[in-house]
């Protein structure tokens, strides 16, 4: 029993991690809980209804839900579409990335309701544990943060269990499939991703799994950039939420997006899961394009470079390290000529982009033709530059030689 009078703040998704976590916070510490979702994306109303029934039915004295997708998109996909950010060159961090937001409209809040405690329902094998700490503790310091089910190796049968004896509501059950959904796509765990030999089966997939089986007719579209920000679906102008969200039906339907990523995880150790993130792979794959278009050579390279530290720093929950701002900015000045639309094709398992347009055309620009001709030099200038720059391995292959 804490002589601390004030409510405990639990992070609530409605699973059983969290649930478990209301009615034994309650108990052990004799103190209100206040359940909070954060609504990073994925969470339609009937879900919501169902989490706020759920917490009260817990013992929640008080159920929030914040919407924080415009925040999440702002503070963190943007810079993910601007560095095109692809861990292992194929996971668009799906999920994970919107921790950091989570974790700040938690801190908010504790200070709005005078809150000295927050909790999470993380365990001690994943990722998220150290995203939500990090987070926190770089919030606010002097915030006391609980992980019962991580602290006290609650395994899941306890934790079933601990609900049935008080008559509890349980989570729905059933699925062998562990899904996490958010603005920026899906993951999915299972029994298959704990080993490297397979993936899931084609009924796992939540957007997609007619997708091959049913397949759709190809179709073409438009999308529209600017400064880096989407900003349009096939002609129409909206909000880039929506628009994520437009396309994430749109593509999840040919299977584009999916795949199984094997990476480091926070702690050091191999990590696997699949994942669904049809918008976010056609964002970064016509971003990409885009840029190629109307970026040099060097600044493509440095923003590659930055934008690799920053979806490192996104992964470990380093995205409040003043580094990250830093990188930020570089990646937003990037953006200042990224404005343009590109044409793409959809078809069962492809996104194939045909073309490419922008005023800031780089390709535009030169009077010269690829291939045909210089237009910008003459025969004799180029054959200089050749010599110029065949130089260092003229000098090498004659020091190898001994002269």
């Amino acid at each position: 029993m804490s002589a601390d009078s004030s409510p405990i703040l639990l992070a609530f998704s409605g699973g059983l991690d969290t649930s478990f976590c209301v009615p034994w916070l309650k108990k052990e510490y004799g103190r209100d809980v206040i359940t909070v979702t954060v609504d990073t994306g994925g969470i339609d109303a009937q879900a919501a209804k169902d989490l706020h029934e759920r917490a009260l039915a817990l013992g929640a004295v008080q159920h929030l839900q914040l919407d924080c997708r415009q925040q999440f998109f702002d503070e963190v996909i943007r810079f993910l579409i601007f560095g095109n950010v692809l861990r292992g060159n194929a996971y668009p961090l799906c999920v994970g990335a919107e921790r950091g937001v989570q974790a700040a409209a938690l801190a908010r809040l504790a200070h709005e309701h005078n809150a000295t405690t927050v909790a999470h329902g993380c365990t001690a094998a994943g990722n998220d544990q150290v995203r939500f700490e990090v987070a926190l503790r770089t919030l606010n310091p002097g915030l006391a943060v609980l992980a019962p089910v991580r602290d006290n190796n609650w395994v899941r049968d306890e934790q079933l269990a601990y609900l049935k004896e008080r008559n509890l509501p349980l989570p729905a059950q059933g699925s062998a499939y562990s899904i996490n959904r958010g603005l920026w796509g899906i993951t999915i765990g299972g029994r298959e991703t704990l080993t490297s030999a397979q993936s899931i089966p084609e009924s796992a997939w939540v957007l997609s799994p007619t997708a091959f089986t049913a397949p759709q007719a190809e179709s073409q579209h438009r999308l529209t950039f600017t400064a880096g920000v989407p900003v349009a679906l096939d002609g129409d102008a909206m909000n880039p939420v929506p628009l994520i969200e437009k396309l994430e039906a749109l593509a999840g339907a040919f299977g584009i997006g999916r795949g199984v990523h094997l990476g480091d995880t926070v702690l050091g150790t191999k990590g696997r899961v699949a994942f669904e993130a049809p918008a976010a792979i056609a964002l970064i794959n016509t971003h990409r394009e885009l840029e190629k278009l109307v970026l040099s050579a060097l600044q493509a390279r440095i923003k590659d470079n930055v934008a690799s530290i920053y979806g490192d720093m996104i992964h470990e929950g380093r995205q409040l390290d003043l580094a990250a701002r830093d990188v930020e900015a570089l990646l937003a000045s990037s953006q200042r000529r990224v404005s343009g639309d590109v044409h793409f094709t959809l078809r069962p398992g492809n996104l194939f982009v045909s073309g490419v347009e922008s005023k800031h055309s780089l390709l535009a620009a030169t009077r010269g033709v690829y291939g045909e001709s210089a237009g910008e030099w003459s025969a004799s200038d180029a054959l200089g530059y050749s010599r110029v720059l065949s130089l260092p391995g003229t000098l090498q292959t004659r020091a190898a030689a001994g002269v």
